[in-house]
Order: C-alpha cells, then sequence, then structure tokens
C-alpha cells in the first residue's frame, strides 16, 4: 500500500475498547488502505455483536490476554475507559507492540509516569491519539504560524451541552474538553513551558463544575486564555461549538472547526457533521482518517511520531492540567 508515495504492508492492528470513539477507531481502520482491522477486543460479547454486521469477519474477545497472544495484530489502539489505559498499555508495551493510545494517559499523573520505563526514548512504540492535531483547519493555520512569525496572544473557547452535568456527574471540562485546546497550544508554542498558570471554576447551584477558565504566559512569550464548559443550551448544535484565535504581529487567524459548516434544516437546524470524522464504506475521511493513517507510518518507521503526540508531550500537558486545576481550586 502506498502512504506519502511510499510503499508498504498494510499494518495489521487491533482495536481495545469499543464505545463510541473505539467504533469510530475500527470502522476507520477497516478502511484504510494502509491497514488491516484483524482484531477487535471489548468487555462484553454483547459489544462484539452490536459491531459484527458492520465488521463481518473481523475475529473479537473479551480477554485481553488472549487477544494479544491470538491474535497478528502488530498494532493496538487503546479506546477502552481511562481508569484502564495503564494497565493495558503496559500489557501491550511488555508485549513489544506499538500503541495508540486515546488521551488522557490516566487521571492520576503519577499512574501516567510509571509507563516511562516501557517508553522508547523517541516515543515510536507509544502515541497518544489526539485527532484535533489532524483536523484540517488546526493544520492550516499551524503552516499559518510557521510562516508568519511570533505569537501574541492565543484564545481558546470549547462549549458542550450543558446536559452533560446531568448525564456525567464529577466530570470536569478542564480535563474532558479545554485538554485539546491545551495540546494543541502545545503545538503552536514548539512545547515551550508556561512561566504562569491560573484558572477559576464556575459551578452550579449543586456544587458541580460547568465552566472552567485558565490562562497561561509565556516567559517574552504569547499569552493564552482557555474556556471550557457545559452550558451550550440543547438548541445549539450537538456537541456545542469550538474555535481558536490566534494573533500575531500585524497578522491574526481564528478557526471554528465544530460544528463543520454544513447545516441542514427542516423541523429544526440540525448540525450532521459536529466532527471532521466519516466512516464511509467508500474508504475514511477526516482527522481520524490522517492521525491514523499517520499511525500507520509510525509502525513501519516512516516518520516519527509528531509534536503533540508523543509520551513526553501527554506528560507535559497532564502536569499543565494539574497546575491549573491546583490554581482553580486555590481560587475558590
Amino acid at each position: 500500500m502506498t502512504s506519502n508515495g511510499v510503499h508498504f504492508s498494510p499494518v495489521k492492528i487491533g482495536v481495545i475498547g469499543l464505545g463510541r470513539f473505539g467504533r469510530l477507531h475500527a470502522l476507520t481502520v477497516a478502511g484504510l488502505a494502509e491497514a488491516e482491522l484483524v482484531a477487535i477486543v471489548a468487555r462484553r460479547p454483547e459489544s462484539l455483536d452490536a459491531l459484527a454486521a458492520e465488521l463481518p469477519g473481523v475475529a473479537g474477545w473479551t480477554n485481553l490476554d488472549r487477544a494479544v497472544a491470538e491474535a497478528q495484530a502488530e498494532a493496538w489502539i487503546v479506546a477502552c475507559t481511562t481508569a484502564s489505559h495503564v494497565a493495558v498499555t503496559k500489557r501491550l508495551l511488555e508485549a513489544g507492540k506499538i500503541v495508540l493510545l486515546e488521551k488522557p494517559i490516566s487521571d492520576s499523573l503519577a499512574e501516567a509516569r510509571s509507563l516511562a520505563p516501557l517508553v522508547r526514548s523517541d516515543s515510536s512504540n507509544l502515541m497518544l491519539g489526539h485527532i484535533v492535531l489532524f483536523n484540517s483547519e488546526f493544520q492550516q493555520l499551524r503552516e499559518e504560524v510557521e510562516q508568519r512569525g511570533s505569537i501574541s496572544y492565543i484564545d481558546c473557547v470549547r462549549h458542550r451541552p450543558a446536559s452533560i452535568v446531568e448525564k456525567f456527574p464529577g466530570e470536569n471540562p478542564l480535563h474532558a474538553a479545554m485538554v485539546h485546546d491545551l495540546y494543541a497550544t502545545q503545538v503552536l508554542v514548539g512545547r515551550a513551558e508556561p512561566s504562569r498558570f491560573s484558572a477559576q471554576y464556575h459551578r452550579t447551584a449543586r456544587g458541580d463544575i460547568d465552566l472552567a477558565l485558565a490562562q497561561l504566559q509565556w516567559p517574552h512569550g504569547p499569552v493564552a486564555s482557555f474556556a471550557a464548559s457545559y452550558l451550550t443550551p440543547s438548541g445549539m448544535a450537538p456537541r456545542g461549538f469550538d474555535r481558536m484565535e490566534v494573533f500575531g504581529d500585524g497578522w491574526a487567524a481564528r478557526i471554528s472547526p465544530n460544528p463543520r459548516p454544513i447545516e441542514v434544516w427542516d423541523a429544526q437546524a440540525v448540525w450532521p457533521l459536529p466532527l471532521e470524522i466519516r466512516t464511509a464504506a467508500s474508504g475514511p475521511t477526516g482527522m481520524m482518517a490522517e492521525e491514523l493513517r499517520c499511525f500507520c507510518r509510525v509502525v513501519r518507521g516512516l516518520q516519527p511520531v509528531p509534536v503533540g503526540a508523543t509520551y513526553a508531550d501527554a506528560i507535559q500537558v497532564q502536569t499543565w492540567m494539574e497546575k491549573l486545576a491546583a490554581c482553580a481550586v486555590a481560587a475558590r
């Protein structure tokens, strides 16, 4: 198969976890010329059965050890619950497999760091899943930043439905939503470490966090502000909306990657493409497809893990989140 003009045999890939994102990963891998989906792993047989019609002939397991031993997968995508990420990834790395791990590595920074002895110095055996880095608008923004020079200010907004507060009690928008913009900003500033951190929370009458605000500042460099919330009403797009603005010396840029521009109206407005992910039988397109094509090239040694997707990058951003969370608690 060909990727960027280079021929290589399809990468045999297994997917662990068949929730919303795991299902998308499996369907996307199945449609890529660069990959061959050879295994899916779930906790319950019902999850395997639910996907069988869409992935006929793909072997499934409910036991991870058996899957690793019996499947011929050379690389694995870990999309199970965050609480299981480290244990599952350790098992795979110890078996000599190459892993794409959906972020975050863990809810605990200390647990995330426990993977360090198993990760190669260039992170070539562990790539973090971060589809925003492969969004076409963000990739163009990154090119504009590289061409136009220094950044003065970055402003990131990521709002999600207010219903999340009820459906997922205790979920913090700093960890679940703002993290995407922290990764994107990390890439734009070239992994530079901020010198100042500040953050604030807004809470509902019941005490749940429905808004997180944060600010980062780099020495002799840009200032960045972030807002992530569970505040959008039911009449808005089903996944809220995202916006990123970047200001430099004599220039500015804005991207609005969610929802995608297409809108449909009948009895009410519909935003049919909230994320740039399509798993059509004619061939997957969008940011997940590009992420997985990149992962295949990483597995074949054709390119390094990109900035923003290495293990060290994930630890840096998780450290930022821990500092911001501490600031927000202290500001109460």
